[in-house]
């Protein structure tokens, strides 16, 4: 069966699998490490509740049957400890049915993490995770040669993920016609990085060539995907350069990283393949008919890119098979930080010696040098980003966040940076105020050493304690 398989892609398959398995194993390692107090038994928004009023066929879930912190956390690190097996290879040892089976494993316990993950699991790259995943499953190993159309389904994500970027874009926010969206975007983005100040101080004519190079790479480039070689191999080159690019300027957790990965398998390395036996019959058969099933659902997400109403980062069906993406389809002008201070005073007054909550990844301190976190996903201090930008967004979260504060719960104090209480002598009282923060020129670095100035806006939260449950004092 020649026309079935595509020889000459065998090392994009090896590099594609290997490098999905380390994205993987940062998924379950960010799980295993931060769920407890984002959706554990007394986490902000518990798993629990979520299965007592959400179906399971509306969120296929291992956690419906069964869910325990401990039963979690097994979970968690049986993820890590499989995809640190695909990672090393394992799946090439094993039959082509077995190898199938154990890339089933990762996005079936992903699939049940994401599923009762509610807000703090509500990005794109978890669905785009769990899509390309699951086309991991198909991809076979070295027993046979890749299958073209997995190969062609690939770069049909690929081609969604970044046409659908693209077309957001030009749709939504007009700075992104007037190529000025990143005159702001470096300073508004959810989490800089140690590189995001001086990409924001580059000269505004090269922020033009810039948005006008994305504009080509999201619309132009992705139609090259489908060319022949060694056209294909160019365009997926151009995306793998301009997401690099997006990996200096900023922490996108493994958006950046996973459309770098998609784009691996459209590369036509220079190397020979080994010899390999025809595929199996049942494998053409399972094959096709799934390729088949993506197919169909694939109309929604193309009627969604067509539509004038396009929206973002949508799941169309329970298992993620086929999503839609995209991304700042609108650029913030002004970035906004909600800083968590806590006193230890009976009376909470202006004076009652506040101190400062410090997180691992979004701007606190002026004088602290954002860090590179990604791939790995600070999941608090992005939903912090978003509530800056509107306490609508923090209200399912936020007041569990300061109960948990307040009582030093030492899970939800293992977030953070650094909590300027001990765990067993927590604050009285909490507050959380609203900055206005902008970076600093070159003038004002050198004087101060801060890449940040902040600027008092307005209360986001009274001082609030615990009287049997959290309330404002």
């Amino acid at each position: 069966m020649e026309w079935f398989t595509a020889p000459e892609y065998w090392t994009g398959r090896l590099v594609f699998q290997r490098a999905l398995a380390g994205l993987y194993l940062v998924a379950f390692l960010t799980t295993a490490l931060q769920f407890r107090a984002l959706i554990g038994e007394r986490g902000m928004l518990p798993v629990p509740r979520f299965v007592e009023r959400v179906p399971f066929r509306r969120s296929p879930s291992l956690f419906h049957r069964h869910y325990s912190d401990r039963f979690f956390a097994v979970c968690a690190w049986a993820g890590c400890a499989v995809s640190a097996a695909l990672l090393a290879g394992l799946d090439s040892l094993l039959p082509l049915w077995g190898g199938m089976l154990l890339w089933l494993v990762p996005w079936a316990l992903y699939l049940s993490v994401v599923n009762v993950g509610q807000t703090w699991y509500s990005f794109g790259w978890e669905s785009l995770l769990l899509e390309v995943g699951f086309l991991a499953v198909l991809l076979g190993n070295d027993e046979v040669a890749p299958p073209v159309v997995v190969l062609f389904l690939l770069r049909w994500v690929l081609f969604r993920v970044e046409f659908g970027a693209g077309l957001i874009k030009m749709r939504g926010d007009e700075c992104w016609r007037k190529l000025t969206c990143l005159d702001h975007h470096h300073e508004t983005q959810p989490m800089p990085g140690p590189l995001s100040w001086f990409f924001h101080r580059l000269p505004k004519p090269l922020h033009r060539i810039e948005v006008a190079a994305n504009h080509v790479t999201q619309l132009v480039v992705p139609f090259l995907l489908f060319a022949p070689q060694p056209v294909a191999t160019v365009a997926a080159s151009l995306m793998i350069v301009t997401q690099l690019w997006l990996v200096l300027s900023g922490n996108f957790a493994w958006l950046n990283w996973i459309t770098i990965v998609l784009a691996l398998p459209a590369v036509a390395f220079p190397s020979a393949p080994p010899a390999v036996s025809d595929a199996p019959l049942w494998y053409v058969v399972v094959v096709l008919a799934v390729s088949a099933l993506l197919l169909g659902l694939s109309h929604r997400p193309v009627r969604n890119m067509l539509s004038r109403r396009q929206v973002m980062n949508r799941s169309f069906d329970p298992l993620h098979l086929v999503n839609t993406y995209g991304a700042f389809g609108s650029v913030s002008r002004i970035r906004y930080e909600v800083v968590v201070e806590g006193t230890a005073a009976e009376v909470p007054r202006k004076d009652s010696g506040w101190r400062e909550y410090e997180f691992r990844g979004k701007p606190g301190d002026p004088r602290r040098w954002p860090r590179q976190f990604a791939p790995y996903h600070l999941r608090l201090d992005w939903l912090m980003w978003f509530a800056a930008l509107s306490p609508a967004y923090a209200g399912p979260w936020f007041g569990a966040l300061v109960e948990r504060l307040l009582e030093g719960d030492r899970d939800t104090l293992r977030l953070l940076r650094r909590s300027p209480f001990p765990a067993d002598a927590p604050p009285r009282h909490i507050r959380a105020r609203l900055f206005r923060y902008r970076y600093t020129t070159w003038r004002e670095l050198r004087e101060t050493g801060a890449c940040w100035e902040r600027t008092y806006v307005r209360e986001f939260l009274p001082p609030t304690r615990l009287t049997g449950t959290t309330h404002r004092s």
